[in-house]
């Protein structure tokens, strides 16, 4: 079963939700996911994410997180390392590492650590592609 959200804006775009720890539930161990996870409940270790991770404000996650984009509008304690972006929202606490290529921290959100930036992995670079120059004998 699967779960839709719709987002806000101009730009709606459609979300599939793999699943979520909803509030007043607590894991301890480690947890793979693949699609978009949202997190609302309490963590305690691993947490593999293939595609988006979503810490919402009642989340209270301690250990490490491998994700791709990694949201966190609750409170997180230990490192981080993201293929993408990390945003660190509004009411966010981040505590610990941040290894990835892009970290943005929305104002009033909570940064304590150390970032690593890393470069961006080879399907993000852009491409150079190069153009032909003209000879000037066929240009007349």
């Amino acid at each position: 079963m699967q779960w839709r959200s719709k987002g806000r804006g101009k730009d709606t775009q459609e979300h599939e939700f793999s699943g979520f720890i909803d509030k007043g539930v607590k894991f301890e161990g480690t947890l793979e996911a693949s699609g978009v996870f949202r997190v609302d409940g309490h963590i305690k270790g691993n947490v593999i994410s293939s595609h988006s991770l979503i810490l919402g404000e009642g989340a209270r996650v301690e250990g490490q997180i491998e994700g791709n984009h990694v949201v966190i509008a609750g409170k997180f304690d230990g490192v981080i390392f993201a293929k993408g972006r990390v945003e660190v929202q509004a009411k966010g606490v981040v505590t610990g590492e941040i290894h990835s290529p892009c970290l943005v921290i929305e104002p009033g959100g909570i940064f304590d650590g150390q970032c690593h930036m890393l470069a961006a992995s080879e399907s993000t670079k852009p491409l150079t592609i190069p153009i032909r120059v003209a000879s000037s004998e066929t240009a007349r």
